[in-house]
């Protein structure tokens, strides 16, 4: 490039520097330390990131005989931003039992509608609940959206492989809507597995956004056919994966499902040479039969009862087939929780004495370890205990 005028190209670059500083100074007779600031903070941070909100459930959708979907609008303000993948954690009341559960959106980022999916789960005590005694007009209150199941562009790439199984398909839902709304640079391949053909969860959505979009493949696996279905049929394992998706090459893969398929699946995927880092995980709750967790202690029976001192609290007898934090809601001792899976700490109690079993799948952080320091949602009682909230 030639130079005509260096003079002036200097006297140019110095007076644009000097306008760019002046421009990232604060604004003039605003005080950045008084309260007036620190409010003004406050609003927009609790606009983006709302510690609750409230619902009004405006349309309920009978997605399969167990399966409902709540759809809603926020009453105290707009829907705040979210990743496409998030949940929230909902609170509810059953018999004077205050309590919560995480449940991923289904909806896409900037709809005015938050959906929530719930599947029946027999022997539950939230998802019968909310089937049966939830209308049309009800609110709800839940967190603002939480969680790290999302699609990372610059480290997950841009094929992706979703592993869904049941309710599990819910996340998934709302990455592909956004995906294909938004015609992101992406390959999906959708690996979904169901029972029976009755019990598809999105099932025609999913076949006709598949059926719209080269870049977006589906494909539904049944366990347990009826006679004469002509689909593809057994588990997610490596021979399905490879036959669906070919080479792990090059490709992220996500699993949601419950812990025995996250188990299944993640052997399918190391036998196929999927790499660790490429393999993410969203789990729903803890393990429905720790007893048949590995390292569970031979002959402890779930129904064997300890006491659990809560320190300057009370006292309650807890089974040791039931979740820590289960045992202190259902006795009325209010104990704050996100995820109910172990990945978000939110529960963590101070394990003053005695011993607990943790399966291994639970995220406790090796400082949380090193000091004492237990996540409640997924923490079983071996012995007495005394802990400390």
């Amino acid at each position: 490039m030639e130079i005509i005028n260096w003079l002036q190209d200097v006297r140019e670059h110095v007076r644009v520097s000097v306008r760019r500083r002046s421009l990232r100074q604060p604004g003039q007779g605003f005080d950045y330390t008084g309260d007036e600031y620190r409010n003004v903070v406050r609003r927009v941070v609790s606009a983006i990131h709302p510690r609750r909100m409230r619902l009004c459930v405006v349309e309920i959708v009978q997605q399969t005989p167990t399966t409902k979907t709540f759809r809603c609008e926020r009453t105290d303000g707009p829907l705040p931003p979210f990743r496409p993948g998030q949940y929230v954690n909902l609170f509810v009341d059953v018999d004077g039992v205050l309590t919560s559960r995480p449940y991923s959106i289904a909806s896409a980022p900037g709809s005015e509608i938050l959906e929530l999916t719930v599947r029946d789960n027999p022997g539950g005590f939230v998802a019968p609940y909310l089937l049966h005694e939830i209308k049309v007009g009800d609110e709800l209150e839940t967190t603002g959206p939480q969680g790290h199941f999302y699609h990372e562009p610059l480290i997950d790439g841009g094929d992706l492989v979703f592993l869904a199984g049941g309710s599990g398909i819910t996340p998934f839902m709302s990455i592909v809507r956004d995906a294909l709304r938004h015609e992101r640079p992406l390959n999906i391949h959708l690996l979904y597995g169901s029972r029976a053909p009755d019990d598809v969860i999105y099932g025609d959505e999913l076949a006709e956004l598949a059926a719209k979009h080269t870049n977006f493949d589906y494909t539904l696996i049944i366990s347990e056919p009826p006679d004469g279905y002509d689909g593809v049929t057994g588990f997610i394992d490596a021979a399905l994966i490879q036959e669906q998706v070919g080479a792990v090459t090059g490709k992220t893969f996500y699993i949601c499902g419950p812990q025995v398929m996250y188990d299944f699946c993640r052997a399918a995927l190391d036998e196929l040479g999927a790499p660790a880092h490429k393999i993410r995980r969203e789990l729903y709750g803890p393990p429905a039969d720790v007893t048949r967790e590995p390292g569970w202690p031979e002959g402890l029976a779930a129904d064997a009862l300890f006491e659990v001192d809560v320190a300057g609290r009370k006292t309650v007898r807890a089974p040791a087939g039931e979740p820590l934090l289960n045992t202190l809601e259902r006795y009325g001792v209010v104990v704050p929780a996100i995820c109910r899976s172990g990945a978000c700490s939110a529960c963590r109690v101070k394990l003053l004495s005695g011993k607990v079993f943790q399966p291994s799948h639970t995220g406790l952080r090796e400082s949380d370890r090193e000091h004492g320091y237990i996540h409640a949602c997924v923490s079983y009682p071996l012995e007495d205990l005394r802990i400390r909230l």
